[in-house]
This record gives structure tokens, sequence and C-alpha cells, in this order.
């Protein structure tokens, strides 16, 4: 997930650039396409991606703190032999 969000950051980050040099180029689609409208889609993205980040990152954290606790607990038991 925290791959995806850093694509998306990447992918507004260049629409933002493209869509401030030419609207058109960005926004092809419109017949009037103004920076404005730009930059408000870019910003709507940014915070998609950074939330989505953010999730991602304490998704990541808890699987960690996880995968940790169970390797402790394996290692409190002892061995037979």
């Amino acid at each position: 997930m925290v791959l995806a969000s850093i694509h998306i950051l990447v992918y507004t980050l260049l629409f933002f650039a493209v869509g401030m040099y030419k609207p058109r180029w960005a926004l092809f689609f419109l017949k009037q396409p103004t920076r404005f409208l730009v930059s408000s889609i870019a910003l709507v993205a940014f915070m998609v991606g950074a939330t989505v980040y953010g999730q991602g990152h304490k998704e990541e954290l808890l699987l960690a703190k996880k995968a940790a606790e169970k390797e402790a607990v394996a290692s409190e038991v002892p061995e037979v032999k």
C-alpha cells in the first residue's frame, strides 16, 4: 500500500507540473481547463496519496509488531530433547 501511495504522489506531482505549464495537456477532455481546476485536482490527489501512505505505514508497523511478538513467544518455549 505504501508503494501505491508513492505512485499516486508521483503522478500527482507530474499532473500538477504539466497542468500548470499547459492546462490543456492535463485536462484534454475539457473545453476550457483552468489552472485553478488543475491545482484543485492535484490538491485532492495529494491528500489521497498522503492518507493512503499514512494508513499503509501504520499497517506495516502493526504487522512488524505482531511478527516480533510471535517470535518472542516462540523463543520462550523450551526445546524438548
